[in-house]
């Protein structure tokens, strides 16, 4: 049926019986609602009413389409409860999206929000993309760099992610530590796919070691980890993930152009819910035992 509208005015002149008594509920004019019946009567080509003195009766045609029209608004009404609860409770879906790179960290904090509010269902979006808060892609946005300049986007900042260049015990037999930075030329490096990628460390790595020297690259960070704890090369890991690869071992001291930011995004439309709301309070308390 391509018009609820007349449908539901079909529905509240059967409860009501009259015409202006429909037009009460509804707010609207009493030509309204005989507009409305007479364009259903006339798409279905059968008869919905009996009209009479003292108002419209349901024929046994309109009976059939009201007990779907009433099923229907009942679900409706159903469906506006269960809206509501979710606007009120830290519970249902949380979309949350980022780079793949930070995922080691966020997944531990996800799962940390998940225990707290265990009615949340996390679906966790990864990707170069940016989704489309304003579409309603994801409900908070992690993200590195420049601060994010969307128009109606509330951007908070979060941390700066450190980050080491590191070999492995495998690299490292096979072909020694570098010196100095100075000694680069003379080793092998794992990079992304994209020369340009825009991160701070990627920048300054390419500024730093001549193309030749990058023997392995890869198109995610997954995909760059596993080929650096392989041993293909020298490349970058999160500080913050180190602990976890005890085969690793910083080639030089972080520096600090090599950092890049992380903002918290929301779209205004969701940033005051009670949901979202919750999750960011949750993730800049977590975030503090990263900078530990």
């Amino acid at each position: 049926m391509d018009n609820w509208d007349e449908i539901r005015t079909a529905y509240q002149v059967a409860r009501k019986g009259t015409v202006s008594g429909a037009a009460d509920v509804l707010g609207v004019h009493h030509a309204t609602v005989i507009r409305h019946i007479d364009a259903l009567e006339q798409r279905l080509g059968v008869k919905l009413f009996q009209r009479h003195a003292r108002g419209y009766a349901a024929t046994e045609a309109g009976v059939d389409l009201l007990q779907v029209a009433k099923a229907t608004d009942d679900q409706f009404s159903q469906l506006a409860s269960r809206i509501k609860g979710f606007g009120e409770t830290v519970s249902g879906e949380l979309v949350v999206t980022s780079l793949l790179s930070v995922s080691q960290m966020l997944a531990p904090m996800l799962t940390a929000f998940q225990t707290v509010h265990p009615d949340v269902r996390i679906r966790f979006l990864t990707g170069e993309r940016l989704f489309r808060l304003e579409y309603g892609e994801a409900h908070v946005a992690i993200r590195a760099g420049a601060a994010p300049d969307q128009p109606d986007n509330v951007v908070q900042p979060l941390m700066d992610t450190d980050v080491e260049l590191v070999a492995s015990d495998t690299y490292i037999e096979r072909y020694g530590l570098p010196e100095n930075i100075a000694a680069f030329k003379d080793h092998r490096f794992v990079g992304y796919d994209n020369p340009a990628h825009r991160a701070p460390f990627s920048r300054w790595l390419a500024e730093t070691v001549p193309d030749a020297n990058y023997v392995y690259r890869a198109t995610d960070e997954r995909a760059l980890l596993d080929g650096i704890l392989a041993g293909a090369g020298i490349g970058f890991v999160l500080s913050a993930t180190l602990s976890r690869y005890p085969t690793l071992t910083p080639v030089i001291p972080s520096q600090p152009e090599w950092a890049s930011k992380l903002w918290l995004v929301t779209h205004v439309d969701l940033h005051r819910t009670t949901k979202v709301q919750a999750f960011l309070s949750f993730v800049k308390d977590y975030a503090k035992t990263w900078d530990a």
